[in-house]
């Protein structure tokens, strides 16, 4: 079986929480892009995927079935205000590992997504 990337993994009380975390840029004249373009990039492939990881990773945490009573897929989109920022990093590596200081980032959260 292909192994699957999970971004996240949350827990409160018998609520675990798989999460796929999305960034875009922000684009257009306003400055502001769009939240559910990153959304749709979780289309139903890439749901069905993630549900697989899901069970695969209950399966090797079988210890956790008892404690978990209900499981939600959610989606949390990011969005960088500053498209040249994304730009500088693309061209190549730098030390900087995180968007600078000045830098915003513009996050919204689709909860039960899928």
């Amino acid at each position: 079986m292909a192994r699957v990337e999970i971004d996240l993994i949350v827990g409160r009380g018998r609520l675990l929480v798989f999460v796929e975390v999305k960034s875009r840029r922000s684009s257009g004249p306003d400055g502001f892009g769009s939240h559910t373009q990153a959304a749709e990039a979780v289309d139903t492939r890439k749901q069905a995927r993630l549900r697989r990881g899901a069970r695969a990773w209950l399966d090797e945490h079988s210890d956790l079935r008892t404690r978990v009573s209900r499981v939600r897929f959610d989606v949390v989109t990011c969005l960088l205000d500053d498209p040249a920022w994304c730009d500088a990093r693309e061209a190549g590596p730098q030390s900087e590992t995180t968007a600078p200081r000045e830098e915003r980032w513009s996050i919204e959260h689709w909860e039960s997504a899928f």
